[in-house]
């Protein structure tokens, strides 16, 4: 699905309203029965069990990675059902421990200052009245997706590869809302502020920057609506920046300020918090290694994975077997899937599936011919600009940006 435009629609604010329950309703934060039972995630060194939890308003089961503020897993078996990932099981990741437990859409707002002509302010309501809206389908993957797999370990949240998700993204272009506040000349970045807060009152609010051509770029967007429904509270109603083609970081939830800036933004969340060794796309170093230069973390490389087949699956032997699954292409489209049975010496084509646009995730299939006895399946995905996922896995101290070729075990039978 490319960006598609729609002229502002009188039934917006209806469809809004009525899918917000869940925003408009209150949040607890559950501390208790959270478990509706045990998962393990194949976690290299562990731990690798972790609850299971329905307890979380608008949300399904999840796996709880952590409970305040929540961190929330979608299941990985939630991939294989398609394109797009269901709103009450899209992954869930905030910072800080103080986040809003309800919200207002008739007077949360937005606000548009710094370094412009005039400071503007909008609820959701008004984004919808004054511009042109914008659908454009987006992967949403958090910086550590995939972390727990890192070794040596490294702190933080210890996801397996379920932080992620894919979703049609409704809202208006960041574009237009800029420049209807008048951008000066001279304007460097601008930076983005969200409504969660640190408990300790020195701690740093959450804020993220773009550079100005990049935010004013058309395809970043203020959005309150995904996959037909209003945002969730716990994925940032009334409305969240989109960033398509980087990391979740940038994709600010309940989004509060945008400020323009004359200079370059050097605040904690861009230095030191969320960078990466500057070499981009390996962000990788030696654990140890020191004279590093680092940089803030940016756009997204490409990564493929099977989803109807768990590690330890037993298979056909001697027969097709049909394998899928989905792939995206990081900051730009998916080029070719390719699989290996044996150990990446030789590559097969696989079949794509429908393109949604170059930010979405594509779904993949082919039909393998085991040998009867343990069999690995490789899968890699080369994107638009011809950058394929690597053989041997990154390593950096924040855990971020993994995406090794993944390897599935089988035993055909």
């Amino acid at each position: 699905m490319k960006q598609t435009d729609y002229n502002p629609d009188t039934q917006a604010r209806r469809h809004f309203l009525q899918t917000a329950a869940a925003g408009l309703g209150a949040l607890t934060l559950v501390r208790t029965s959270l478990a509706a039972e045990i998962t393990k995630l194949p976690l290299p060194g562990g731990p690798d069990e972790r609850q299971l939890t329905t307890a979380f308003p608008g949300k399904g089961e999840m796996i709880l990675q952590r409970t305040r503020p929540p961190l929330l897993e979608t299941p990985w078996s939630v991939f294989d059902k398609g394109v797009f990932t269901p709103v009450n099981q899209f992954y869930v990741r905030w910072h800080w421990a103080d986040i809003p437990t309800t919200m207002n859409p008739h007077t949360h707002k937005v606000r548009i200052s710094g370094h412009v002509d005039k400071v503007l302010e909008f609820t959701v309501f008004d984004l919808m009245k004054h511009f042109r809206h914008v659908e454009l389908a987006a992967v949403n993957q958090c910086s550590g997706n995939s972390r727990g797999y890192f070794q040596p370990r490294v702190p933080g949240g210890e996801w397996s590869n379920g932080a992620m998700g894919n979703a049609r993204w409704v809202g208006v272009r960041l574009k237009d809302v800029l420049d209807a506040a008048g951008v000066k000349a001279g304007a460097v970045q601008v930076q983005f502020e969200g409504s969660e807060r640190p408990v300790v009152a020195t701690a740093p609010n959450l804020k993220k920057s773009l550079s100005v051509d990049h935010a004013r770029d058309g395809d970043v967007m203020i959005a309150w609506e995904m996959n037909g429904q209003a945002l969730p509270l716990l994925n940032g109603f009334p409305f969240r920046l989109v960033v398509p083609g980087w990391y979740a970081t940038y994709w600010t939830k309940m989004l509060q300020h945008v400020r323009v800036l004359n200079e370059e933004d050097t605040n904690f969340w861009m230095k030191p918090a969320y960078t990466i060794p500057d070499n981009w796309p390996q962000a990788n170093m030696t654990p140890g290694e020191q004279g590093v230069k680092f940089v803030p973390i940016n756009r997204m490389v490409p990564r493929s994975f099977i989803t109807n087949l768990k590690d330890g699956a037993s298979v056909g032997a001697g027969r097709p077997e049909l394998v899928r699954g989905i792939a995206f292409g990081g900051d730009t489209g998916v080029k070719a899937v390719d699989v290996s049975i044996d150990g990446g010496k030789t590559w097969t084509a696989t079949e794509l599936g429908r393109d949604y646009g170059k930010f979405s995730f594509r779904q993949w299939n082919a039909h393998l011919k085991f040998a009867k006895g343990d069999q690995t399946v490789m899968v890699r995905c080369t994107n638009t600009d011809g950058l394929q996922q690597p053989m041997t896995p990154n390593w950096n101290p924040g855990g971020f940006m993994r995406n090794v070729v993944e390897s599935t075990r089988l035993m055909a039978v």
